[in-house]
């Protein structure tokens, strides 16, 4: 979906393969009298749409829901025919179908669980307070959750989307001690904003584009992460290949503290900051110069991620509880990277209440490798693998991006 603002006319395209829509810029300000009143309209709106939009509550809007569990000491009230879902099976996915466990007419009648129509918004309002999935076929809920059957003229799309916008007020009316928790009455009180039906159809159509695209593009990463887990694993052992230890073929360091306010500090931050964590590729930040210069290898030594491998190229910097290995030029860098991929977790320390994977053992792991010219051709088959899937990741976080600047901007 490409975006594009024509500032003289006030004017926002959007275009995709399957609609093209358009959209304007409304100021919020109207000039009544000799003040300023601003319109309750939000900052991005399909031209053809005007007038202001109508505050209101959720539990004007919809008919809210909570949720029960059968005597789980009762057989018979358990892997019936209807669909019974927790919290943790919502939120991944936009639609859920069916169910983990299921229970019988006999368990719906004998609990506090109630029976919810196709459409239902199903809005987990413990653990993780906010998350939501539409249910596409009637099912019951556990008592985590308070779910939504829209009313009369009010989209069960257009709500899933509200819902996103509304999550730090979902989670800022929670209490409890031991986990967070928002009430059905809570959940009725927090106030929205809402278009006519026609309106409520149209931005809920478009963010589905959206939803769709970033569907297909995780499945896309899903079945790259799993063909190379299959070619990893047919490729990279082989009982007649040499045995190294990784002391003999490497230089084994550690990276140094690095703390945020270190970070904050910086005044042209151009190097990354790799540290235990594995998301966003290990980044924490950037610094004004480098420790690292060329291909290296690095390692998780500490914590929940302990044994983690990345490959490194260029200048970069490492916190402490990063190793890092300078491998020898007679043997290819990323290959050796991938070996170790699939070596280090047995060595990782998992029995400690902070899981390691220390220097001195690190350099006592064993890999078998072929010659040079091996290493170098199967590097290239991972290398390809890797650009592809790193093409999808980021085209998905596109995606994400614009979603997010769209549910900031269409709602109020």
């Amino acid at each position: 979906m490409i975006t594009t603002i024509n500032n003289k006319h006030k004017k926002l395209n959007f275009s995709s393969e399957r609609e093209q829509s358009q959209a304007c810029l409304n100021s919020a300000e109207h000039e009544k009298n000799q003040g300023r009143k601003v319109l309750n309209v939000p900052n991005l709106r399909f031209k053809e749409f005007q007038g202001e939009w109508e505050k209101t509550k959720f539990g004007d809007i919809a008919v809210v829901v909570g949720g029960g569990t059968p005597d789980t000491n009762t057989s018979q009230y358990w892997n019936g025919k209807i669909q019974w879902f927790t919290p943790s099976e919502i939120g991944r996915n936009k639609y859920v179908y069916n169910s983990v466990r299921t229970i019988s007419e006999e368990g719906l009648n004998k609990s506090s669980a109630k029976l919810l129509p196709t459409g239902t918004i199903l809005l987990s309002s413990r653990a993780t307070v906010g998350e939501c999935s539409i249910n596409k076929k009637e099912c019951t809920t556990n008592q985590g959750f308070q779910s939504l059957i829209p009313k009369e003229n009010i989209s069960n799309e257009f709500v899933y989307y509200l819902i996103q916008t509304k999550r730090k007020d979902l989670i800022r009316k929670s209490c409890g001690s031991t986990f967070l928790e928002i009430s059905a009455n809570e959940v009725r009180k927090i106030v929205v904003s809402i278009p006519t039906i026609k309106e409520q159809d149209k931005i809920a159509k478009l963010l589905s584009l959206l939803d769709e695209r970033i569907a297909t593009q995780n499945k896309i990463i899903e079945d790259l992460k799993r063909l190379k887990s299959a070619i990893s694993k047919k490729l990279l052992c082989n009982d007649k290949w040499t045995t190294y230890k990784i002391q003999d073929i490497a230089e084994i360091g550690r990276g140094r503290v690095i703390s945020s306010v270190e970070i904050d500090r910086q005044k042209n931050p151009l190097y990354p900051v790799y540290s235990s964590q594995t998301s966003n590729n290990g980044i924490m930040g950037y610094l004004d110069n480098y420790m690292f210069d060329g291909e290296y290898i690095t390692w998780t030594t500490d914590g929940a991620n302990a044994g983690t491998v990345f490959y490194r190229k260029g200048k970069f910097n490492c916190t402490n509880v990063c190793g890092t290995l300078k491998i020898q030029p007679k043997f290819d860098c990323y290959f050796v990277s991938l070996v170790l991929q699939q070596a280090t977790q047995k060595y990782v320390s998992s029995n400690l209440a902070n899981p390691k994977l220390m220097n001195n053992t690190m350099a006592s792991i064993k890999i078998r490798m072929p010659n040079i010219e091996t290493q170098k051709q199967l590097s290239k088959v991972f290398q390809t693998l890797d650009s592809c899937l790193l093409l999808h990741q980021r085209t998905c976080k596109m995606y994400l991006s614009e979603k997010q600047y769209l549910l900031c901007q269409m709602f109020i």
